[in-house]
């Protein structure tokens, strides 16, 4: 399935607000691709719209709750109105809860998978749409969370199961008939956006991301190849990798690392309050980085998977260690 380079793209992308949407608002945007900003906040979107407006770009913004299926239609009908259309739609926005599951209240799990799941479900059914007849390239956000659970984020791993779930079928879908859109799972590791400020915590202490931690840019990155070339699933970060992989080999010793470590590795270690963060409503948006206490770095896991000329020179690299050290191992 050939698409456009981004340069020709519109592109959609809720969540756009804050952390890895606008991460890649911003550099669709500085790429050449006209952007259609969705998310809550509205007095977010138009000081990012105006940013990109700034610098040459061309954008407009919505102000929607992907909880709701109305409004995702009015941001496809916007595009539409304003565009002529989309290329590429990007379901970013979610949200998490820090809080052991028999604590956290029904309503506030039922509002999380409104936003996580049901956002993507009515996200990607509407812009289905347009791209089916079109042609372009559907986006959905996972996580490492997708094939691993997390303690204290019990619900949210649930719902990324559910996306999972919900994008393998739809593709198998799509290509049973025939349409001409690629569906791509992303998923990233821990990142370091607004993420754990935005999140409702049920904890004495205030939330944090276990390490290792890496930067949005990795994410955006990511995220706009698929725009261009439309893969299967696409990891952020080679620690959710080998999560990931230890998953599918020795579950019982991954069950293991979460109850000992993964619980105590997602508190920061000083004292938080309770607190709605973005769950029902806006949030302090308009950062995209969350000051994460761990290192952040950048992934050559991601950007190998992305760029064929360096998953070679890193493979030659790798396959020129290994003839060394058995050169050295027949001399000895």
């Amino acid at each position: 399935m050939k698409h456009k380079p981004l340069r020709e793209q519109v592109i959609v992308i809720t969540g756009a607000s804050s952390g890895i949407g606008l991460a890649t608002a911003r550099m669709a945007a500085e790429r050449g691709a006209r952007v259609v900003l969705a998310a809550r906040s509205g007095d977010a979107l138009a000081r990012i719209r105006a940013e990109i407006e700034g610098v040459g770009g061309k954008a407009i913004d919505v102000v929607a709750d992907v909880g709701r299926r109305s409004d995702v239609q009015a941001v496809a009908d916007r595009a539409e109105a304003t565009f002529g259309g989309f290329d590429t739609w990007v379901n970013n926005a979610g949200l998490s809860i820090f809080g052991r599951l028999e604590e956290v209240s029904d309503a506030d799990h039922r509002r999380l998978f409104d936003v996580n799941f049901w956002g993507i479900v009515y996200g990607s059914t509407v812009a289905l749409q347009h791209l089916k007849k079109a042609g372009g390239a559907l986006i959905n956000l996972g996580s490492v969370a997708s094939d691993l659970a997390l303690p204290i984020q019990g619900m949210y791993s649930a719902s990324k199961h559910a996306i999972k779930g919900f994008t393998d079928a739809l593709r198998m879908e799509l290509q049973e008939e025939g349409a001409p859109v690629s569906v791509t799972l992303i998923k990233p590791a821990s990142i370091d956006t607004p993420f754990p400020e935005q999140a409702r915590n049920y904890m004495a202490q205030a939330p944090k991301l276990p390490p290792p931690v890496y930067a949005p840019a990795d994410v955006a990155e990511a995220i706009l190849y698929a725009a261009e070339h439309g893969p299967r699933d696409l990891y952020v970060g080679g620690g959710g990798k080998l999560m990931s992989a230890m998953r599918k080999r020795v579950p019982a010793v991954t069950d293991w690392m979460g109850a000992q470590v993964m619980s105590r590795s997602q508190t920061a270690g000083v004292a938080g309050r309770q607190r709605d963060g973005a769950l029902h409503a806006a949030g302090r948006d308009g950062a995209v980085r969350g000051g994460s206490p761990h290192h952040v770095m950048r992934s050559a896991y991601t950007r190998a998977s992305i760029n064929p000329a360096l998953t070679g020179i890193l493979l030659a690299g790798a396959t020129a260690a290994a003839a060394a050290l058995l050169g050295r191992a027949d001399r000895r």
